[in-house]
């Protein structure tokens, strides 16, 4: 698996420049079978990682663009009435792809952004009063600008609860601009991606993911962090099982990344900040917005060792 994750990351690294650890953080979120949220200034690469994951993910893909007047019937699909065989039949619409990229989603009305929440949430969609099964894998890769940019409508806590991870990429260091601005890295080498992956070879990585299995101690760590956030006066709310769950799922497959089949602290640490922070909410933040640094808070305030 080792080797593997290796190659994958080489291959996003030729349209990301000089953000490792976020393309190891996408590449853990998916293979712990979450959603991903990335959220950042227009500019700053978003798409083009969405659109890196999904070539090297090889799997089948299909992009929505949400404005401010997308309907919820250009994310599920509509029924079409058939006059010669006077019967209505349904057009699938762009979430029936094992891979979706939601792009700048808080761009569109809340109705829309609701549509995707059953689809996320049970791999399904219900029209009509039928329920259709969506593909298997399938994954929403959402791009969001920050909630201060004009034209955007926040996604309320429980769409952002389904997104297993919520990444920022930043401005890139002096190195890695200059290597963008000589012509390394952006869209213009998204053809030279090679995929790596299959839906065999995910399936495996994934079970090698699950396979790994967390000690009694490390438990312990996980459940002191957990009931920090719900405790503390500082946080607004703590975090609730599904969190906790999450925050397990990923620090397996973090662990199983780097080729070991038992857990360390040090796990739980790097992919700790992206799987909570979306999910944390300072009591002093009355704009509603989540807090960027509460996940470092949380690692600096609970122990390792009790």
């Amino acid at each position: 698996m080792e080797s593997l994750v290796k190659q994958c990351l080489a291959e996003l690294s030729k349209v990301v420049v000089g953000k490792p650890q976020q393309l190891r953080l996408a590449l853990c979120c998916l293979i712990s079978r979450g959603h991903l949220l990335i959220e950042d200034l227009p500019g700053m690469g978003k798409t083009t990682l969405a659109q890196g994951l999904a070539r090297v993910m090889g799997l089948s893909y299909s992009r929505i663009q949400f404005t401010s007047d997308l309907l919820p019937a250009d994310i599920l699909g509509v029924s079409v009435y058939d006059r010669e065989g006077a019967r209505f039949d349904f057009h699938p619409g762009p979430v029936f792809s094992q891979l979706v990229l939601a792009d700048e989603i808080n761009r569109a009305t809340p109705k829309s952004q609701s549509a995707l929440l059953e689809a996320m949430e049970e791999r399904q969609v219900t029209i009509e009063g039928e329920t259709r099964p969506l593909p298997e894998p399938f994954f929403v890769i959402a791009t969001q600008n920050p909630q201060s940019q004009a034209g955007t409508f926040p996604l309320p806590e429980s769409q952002l609860d389904r997104f297993l991870m919520r990444l920022q990429l930043g401005y890139p260091d002096a190195d890695a601009e200059r290597r963008i601005l000589m012509g390394e890295g952006g869209r213009v080498r998204m053809e030279q991606i090679n995929p790596c992956l299959d839906l065999a070879l995910l399936v495996q990585l994934q079970q090698q993911a699950s396979a790994v299995r967390p000690s009694a101690a490390l438990i312990d760590y996980l459940q002191r962090l957990v009931a920090h956030t719900r405790s503390s006066d500082h946080f607004a709310w703590g975090l609730s099982p599904r969190a906790s769950q999450a925050l397990l799922q990923c620090a397996r497959t973090w662990a199983a990344m780097d080729g070991r089949s038992h857990l360390v602290p040090e796990d739980l640490q790097a992919v700790l900040p992206a799987v909570v922070e979306h999910r944390l909410r300072e009591h002093s933040d009355h704009r509603g917005y989540s807090g960027q640094a509460l996940g470092q808070r949380l690692l600096a305030e609970v122990d390792v060792v009790r």
